[in-house]
């Protein structure tokens, strides 16, 4: 028996897609499942990250986001991914975690039909960075893990960075 393409069409209408947000950082292009967004908006209200005496704040983490009572941690894509600087344009504000994603530029939206494992050669920390292939369309793309952006260590750092900061008008009026 022969597999052609009719059967091939109807295996793939058979998986259920996800929907997925596919943006770009210097020429390459990514895919992020469009339910790990809450929210994508313009670079305007980043502020500087506070200088502090903790040491080693993760270099891919340069701004803040204040919005709606929840402070987000902007992490630099082209740091994050070892891509040259670009000039971003726009933020990915994650869903389940206080990090905000600066991207070059919202490409547009998507069905993944699959995901498909990633090959050998993703041999370092990239295998941490996507959840694999992306197949949408006809083109394949990186799917990344939303998760891979800042890690539990770093984001309680940089917390422990904004702490250390707020409480330091409340001590400065205090001799010692």
């Amino acid at each position: 028996m022969r597999i052609g393409r009719p059967e091939r069409r109807s295996l793939l209408a058979a998986h259920q897609g996800e929907a997925a947000i596919l943006f770009s950082v210097c020429e390459y292009l990514f895919a992020i499942s469009a339910g790990a967004v809450a929210e994508i908006q313009s670079l305007r209200g980043l502020r500087p990250l506070p200088v502090t005496r903790i040491p080693h704040p993760p270099s891919k983490v340069k701004h803040i986001l204040e919005r709606e009572q929840r402070t987000y941690f902007v992490v630099e894509s082209n740091q994050h991914f070892h891509l040259p600087a670009t000039r971003s344009t726009r933020l990915l504000l994650l869903r389940d975690a206080p990090v905000a994603v600066k991207v070059d530029a919202i490409e547009r939206m998507s069905e993944i039909e699959r995901i498909i494992p990633l090959p050998g050669a993703f041999s370092g920390e990239e295998r941490d960075w996507y959840r694999g292939l992306a197949l949408t369309g006809s083109r394949v793309v990186p799917a990344v893990n939303p998760a891979a952006f800042l890690s539990r260590v770093e984001q309680q750092l940089l917390e422990r960075i904004l702490a250390t900061k707020r409480s330091e008008p409340e001590r400065a009026g205090v001799l010692v």
